[in-house]
């Protein structure tokens, strides 16, 4: 099966079957990007980057303002991502790197994504990773200790769609002490943050509707363990004034 053919038993399309990057299947709104094996790193891999919008010769290249629709078809209006793996070849490059890339080979299987933009670089992040310590409990519930402490878990922040749009609209950094995984544990911590839910447990209601732009936001672990660990949990702006006091003293 050729790449044509794998995208077309997806249901998904695009402009041009030469040149295009990307491809969009508008029945089930989705959006497929190549995913090259050269610009993978552990589980993110780059799927657009800022700098490709023009050829090693100075012109545009048609497929990127393609793919920048896609990108905002994902940002904007609900459309999920899916990637699958591209074998890169240099074989046409001359000795100063000048010259097309070229599909060695691909894997016919796709990859459900999260996109997350650092800079100029849109990445596809692999929800197939963990995102949770293994210490949390698993089961949206409760656990009694003794008698006296109650500890929950909040489905909601466990929601993985509700989660992919918080992550996607605020990025992977702790948002209260702004902790960035990736940055401390390099490949080993990319992707990874907890997602809090502002609205206390006692608030949520059988009908309630999550908002994931305004009811959740990223979280480390440890600033996610304070919020919670008082009977009443912590704001997050009460914990950011803890830590600056906490600082100045």
């Amino acid at each position: 099966m050729n790449r044509k053919k794998f995208i077309e038993s997806q249901g998904a399309t695009c402009l041009n079957w030469t040149w295009s990057w990307s491809f969009i299947n508008k029945k089930d709104k989705v959006i497929i990007f190549g995913a090259w094996d050269k610009e993978t790193n552990g589980n993110t891999t780059v799927i657009l980057d800022k700098k490709w919008e023009y050829n090693p010769i100075g012109r545009k290249n048609k497929a990127y303002t393609q793919s920048l629709e896609h990108i905002r078809l994902i940002e904007e209006k609900g459309y999920s991502l899916k990637t699958f793996k591209i074998i890169y070849s240099d074989e046409k490059k001359d000795v100063n790197n000048n010259g097309p890339a070229v599909i060695k080979d691909f894997i016919p299987e796709l990859n459900t994504m999260t996109l997350i933009k650092k800079g100029t670089k849109w990445y596809a992040l692999n929800d197939r990773i963990s995102y949770f310590l293994p210490e949390e409990v698993e089961n949206p519930t409760q656990y009694f200790e003794g008698a006296c402490r109650k500890v929950t878990v909040n489905t909601y922040e466990r929601n993985f769609e509700a989660r992919k749009k918080c992550i996607s609209h605020y990025g992977l950094k702790c948002i209260v002490c702004s902790f960035d995984f990736q940055k401390v544990y390099g490949s080993l911590g990319d992707g990874y943050i907890h997602v809090h839910h502002l609205k206390p447990l006692s608030e949520i209601g059988k009908e309630y509707k999550l908002d994931p732009i305004k009811d959740l936001r990223p979280v480390c672990p440890n600033c996610h363990a304070m919020i919670h660990r008082r009977q009443s949990d912590l704001s997050i702006d009460d914990l950011k004034s803890h830590l600056k006091k906490t600082k100045n003293t």
